[in-house]
């Protein structure tokens, strides 16, 4: 069968592959809050869980935070350093992943599905020469995962035409990109954070619902009108139909004119005394830590005291955000071929996640103003986005710093501090007179610098008496 053109599956007499979306647990269950909680009526809809706030604000959170970071395409030296490289049969497809989509499109889309869903499906399409020139975010729940009896992974993918797909199709593992986590069921049915936080995101929808028709009705609670004795059915069903008539509804809150010792009595529960901002904030935090999303990002709870902005986006990222790029990155590395050698390079992907990461202007300066022994003042002008100058690509140090080679060879002399009278005499020739040794072109750099230390010293002795020596 030959399949969107591109690569052909032999028909066989094989049993067919099973599908595996509703092996031990799968799909369909996952939304119970507790194992036959469908039966007494208390169950999780995915729609409407979507449209909690703190849902709703974790998942795009997190997909705008990781879809705004470039995806740089990196080769590997013989050093084992990764530096940012380009390729015609690569760069394209990270740059413009396909036909309707750009890169940010494509990867919000990529982690919207798998946050919402725990699964991402890519289908990539090849040109002649087998290169991977577009990458396609599938619907999720038109994908199903099948397994052979020999183990081996197909996807069913039925149609769909933004994805070029006319008909219903089988495809092997090495054409879909598969993401997924928290695979607690299967190795292949991935779980959304939603699984976990699915009663706590409907109980806060619900909150919100009772919240809405509380206010709805003028934040007047509903309750009860006694008599202080015994009336008639008629009376009753009577004051009634009166009361909702004119007091309920749009007309809450309108001052009721009552005789014959009528009174009433609220009988619902206030929003302060149902503690309902409390109840709401603890179902936001709940959503959160289901998440890994610290409740601030989203506007929950305090704003910590800690004044450092890179700390706080390196514990955003260690606990949220990397383990979801770092699969994104492996998954986009074997989809394109670079778990082998390409061409005799070793190729990869990397978001940069400088942009993430990036500190307060001050801070960023003391940074690079104190790795001028490790960054050369061009590397350091690139992370400031400017241009290089003449000159910058050497790193500088200061001129009393020595290598641990050189003073490893001079502790290993006899007199390693140059004590003895005749270095001692020449420096002193030199010190009388005020002036540094004269250069010796012929002099060996261990020489040089046994002069220059000794130099260095008696200069010391050399001052005025006024200083006390000891």
């Amino acid at each position: 069968m030959n399949i969107l053109g591109l690569f052909n599956i032999s028909r066989t007499k094989a049993a067919p592959p099973v599908p595996v979306s509703e092996n031990r647990g799968g799909w369909y269950r996952i939304f119970e809050s507790f194992t036959g909680a469908w039966q007494q009526n208390v169950t999780v809809d995915f729609n409407s869980v979507l449209a909690n706030h703190a849902v709703f604000a974790c998942m795009t959170l997190i997909a705008s935070d990781i879809s705004k970071l470039r995806v740089k395409l990196v080769e590997q030296d013989d050093n084992g350093i990764w530096t940012e490289t380009k390729s015609p049969a690569f760069s394209p497809v990270l740059k413009k992943p396909n036909r309707f989509q750009n890169r940010i499109q494509y990867w919000e889309n990529y982690f919207l599905s798998k946050l919402m869903r725990g699964n991402v499906y890519v289908l990539k399409i090849r040109d002649g020469s087998r290169v991977v020139r577009s990458q396609i975010v599938l619907a999720p729940d038109r994908v199903t995962p099948l397994v052979a009896d020999d183990g081996s992974v197909f996807y069913h993918l039925r149609t769909d035409n933004v994805s070029g797909i006319k008909e219903d199709i089988m495809v092997p593992a090495s054409e879909i990109i598969h993401d997924r986590f928290n695979c607690l069921f299967h190795p292949l049915v991935g779980l959304s954070p939603i699984y976990a936080a699915g009663v706590a995101a409907t109980q806060g929808l619900s909150i919100l619902d009772s919240s809405t028709q509380f206010f709805g009705n003028r934040s007047r609670p509903g309750g009860v009108l006694t008599a202080p004795g015994a009336i008639s059915q008629q009376s009753a069903d009577n004051l009634k139909a009166l009361w909702d008539a004119n007091f309920t509804g749009e007309n809450a809150g309108k001052i009721a004119v009552v005789g014959d010792g009528l009174k009433f009595e609220p009988i619902a529960m206030n929003a302060t005394d149902s503690q309902l901002i409390e109840q709401l904030k603890w179902t936001a935090e709940v959503v959160c830590s289901t998440f890994h999303v610290p409740p601030y990002k989203i506007g929950v709870g305090q704003m910590p005291t800690n004044n450092n902005v890179q700390a706080l986006n390196v514990e955003y990222y260690s606990q949220c955000l990397q383990v979801l790029i770092e699969a994104a990155e492996l998954c986009q590395d074997e989809a394109l071929g670079f778990d082998t050698t390409v061409e005799g390079k070793t190729l990869g992907t990397e978001f940069d996640i400088d942009n993430l990461l990036r500190m307060d202007s001050v801070a960023q300066m003391e940074t690079l103003d104190k790795g001028k022994n490790v960054l050369t003042p061009n590397e350091a002008r690139k992370r400031l986005d400017l241009p290089p100058v003449a000159g910058g690509e050497a790193v500088y140090r200061q001129q009393q710093d020595f290598s641990l080679l050189a003073l490893s060879k001079r502790d290993a002399k006899d007199d390693p501090f140059a004590t003895s009278s005749s270095t001692s005499a020449k420096v002193d020739q030199n010190t009388t007179t005020g002036t540094a040794p004269a250069a010796n072109d012929n002099l060996t750099d261990e020489e040089m610098e046994d002069a220059a230390k000794a130099y260095g010293y008696l200069a010391l002795k050399a001052l005025p008496a006024v200083f006390t020596w000891h």
